[in-house]
């Protein structure tokens, strides 16, 4: 059993498979309409959205104008990461993203258990995207057309609860609270939030009409956001200047490094969908020579534009009046008296984070879709529309499975659980490339550049373990009394020393090697809470598993 459970498909069969189109009710090919400018269009779409307006504040409270250093080192970390892809994009150029790469590289299990992570990704990651996109609109509404809609209807239930029970612990009056005062039914306060519901429903809508129609209306929202950010780039420098606001960009780094990694989370949340370009590959005119360059542009692109925000927010305002900021560049135009700016900006945010649902709703079904064809998922997943030419059954089930609970869901917890099933992903797409056999340059094909590890990859591991000595040392002094934080930093090291060994031992290349582990350190850093229901989630995928596709796989039948 344990063989068949690491069963592997090589990578012809896999793009055999996929071009015959095997699974039973296939309507035929997808349309082949993407090329670079629409990928790289795409993954700034996917990427330039909720981060840039509402984390960046949190993250810039932390660490100051020194954040950008935080900025830097996170593109860097997807930047390996991305490389790898492009290497797989290139040799696999099918729909599924990292699931497929995982089944020619580690076999079905951790294909399946990849993919499950990758629902957390893009379904739980738009959830978080479509409570921000309410937050914005419903300030749009109140703001310009001065429509104010009940709080109940505009907030999520878990999250009214949470304050609730908050106030409760910290002896605070909860009379006047929402929980406290919304309609109730049946006993249980009625609080939905209908907005967020409703963009859901509008977003998946688009997604299930058609891939060229998603593309152009992706692309006129990145173009609207580029020019909205260039505009605030611009006037900020101006005022910086002309009003001799430089003094706020002194400290640099108020709190030191340490202040700048408190916003690991918010930051890494920040650059979370470049990868769903992989998902779209069937849709790409070439995807061997496309695709790479469609990740690295973007990626590159979202750097420049990440660090040049926030030196400009950090330079119009002092970073210390960013504590609780959850609209930071509406916030520092409203701070220097230039409110009507400010909504503006509240315009372009809602059109930023529809985009990013938008690609989100389009990479989702795509992996379910690859799923389906290797027998992991009901057949229906697989179904290519008549008409639309897209996984119509697929796409209506995102839609549900976003759009139910964005109408209770808190987005904190959210936040946490996107994050690790995206650098799970990341983690596993780095060490595939790692086993995948070496192949000859060829036009039009992209391969990684090879850097051997054998001697970098120790000695960077002996580095962190004398730059950690203190937190290691006390970790283990206290580990009978310690949080599972510290258990996760220690089980890094671990993995860390393991890593550096085999690239001794086996020449391992350094790209992957340094993606893997920059991206299992951003993973200690979430809190320990989140890994608790990551874990629970990752079972019941599990359960799924052995019920279902283990039994029904392709693999098992053939």
């Amino acid at each position: 059993m344990l063989n068949s459970l690491f069963r592997k498909k090589s990578i012809d069969k896999i793009i055999s498979d996929h071009e015959q189109g095997l699974s039973e009710g296939h309507g035929g090919g997808m349309k082949k309409v993407l090329n670079v400018r629409d990928l790289t269009l795409m993954g700034v779409a996917a990427v330039i959205g909720a981060g840039i307006f509402s984390t960046i504040g949190s993250a810039a409270f932390n660490g100051g104008p020194g954040v950008i250093f935080l900025f830097i080192i996170t593109a860097i970390t997807c930047g390996f990461t991305a490389l790898c892809y492009a290497e797989f994009a290139s040799r696999v150029p099918v729909s599924g993203s990292a699931y497929t790469y995982s089944y020619v590289t580690f076999g079905e299990l951790i294909a399946w258990i990849l993919g499950w992570a990758l629902i957390l990704e893009y379904s739980i990651g738009n959830i978080v995207v479509a409570i921000s996109w309410s937050s914005y609109f419903n300030n749009i509404l109140q703001n310009i057309f001065h429509i104010n809609l009940p709080e109940y209807l505009t907030t999520g239930y878990q999250t009214a609860k949470h304050v609730y029970t908050d106030a409760i612990a910290n002896g605070q009056p909860t009379d006047a609270l929402l929980y406290a005062t919304a309609p109730k039914f049946m006993g249980i306060p009625f609080i939905v939030n209908i907005p967020a519901f409703v963009i859901v429903v509008l977003v998946t809508l688009l997604a299930y009409i058609g891939i060229k129609e998603s593309k152009n209306t992706a692309n006129f929202m990145v173009g609207l956001k580029i020019v909205v950010l260039l505009f605030i780039a611009v006037i900020g420098i101006y005022i910086i200047f002309t009003d001799d606001l430089t003094g706020n960009w002194t400290p640099f780094l108020p709190k030191g490094m340490e202040g700048v990694l408190k916003g690991v989370s918010a930051v890494f949340f920040a650059y979370i969908g470049f990868d769903a370009i992989s998902t779209t590959a069937e849709e790409c005119a070439n995807p061997q020579r496309d695709m790479p360059r469609g990740m690295i542009n973007s990626l590159i692109i979202c750097t420049v534009i990440y660090v040049v925000t926030t030196l400009v927010i950090t330079g119009m305002v002092n970073y210390k009046e960013f504590e609780g900021v959850t609209d930071p560049l509406a916030f520092v135009f409203d701070k220097i008296n230039m409110q009507k700016v400010g909504t503006f900006i509240s315009l372009s945010a809602v059109v930023a984070a529809t985009s990013v649902m938008l690609v989100f709703q389009i990479g989702q079904p795509r992996i379910w879709m690859s799923m389906s064809r290797d027998g992991l998922m009901p057949k229906s997943f697989s179904k290519i529309h008549s008409k639309y030419q897209t996984p119509w059954f697929a796409t209506i089930i995102t839609g549900l499975v976003v759009g139910i609970p964005v109408l209770i869901a808190d987005d904190k917890l959210m936040t946490d659980l996107t994050s690790i099933g995206t650098l799970f992903a990341f983690v596993l797409v780095c060490g595939g490339v790692l086993v995948l056999p070496r192949m000859a340059n060829k036009p039009g094909k992209f391969n990684l550049p090879y850097v051997n590890a054998k001697f970098i990859v120790p000695v960077l591991v002996i580095l962190a373990t004398f730059l950690f000595r203190v937190r290691i040392s006390e970790a283990f002094s206290n580990l009978g009394n310690e949080g599972y934080q510290e258990v996760l930093f220690l089980v890094f090291m671990v993995s860390a020393w393991l890593i550096g060994i085999f690239s001794f031992l086996r020449n391992y290349s350094l790209i992957p090697v340094l993606g893997m582990l920059c991206c299992m350190y951003l993973m200690i850093e979430i809190p320990a809470k989140s890994w608790l229901v990551f874990f629970v989630w990752m079972g019941l995928g599990l359960a799924i598993y052995f019920l279902y596709g283990y039994r029904k796989s392709n693999l098992a039948n053939e």
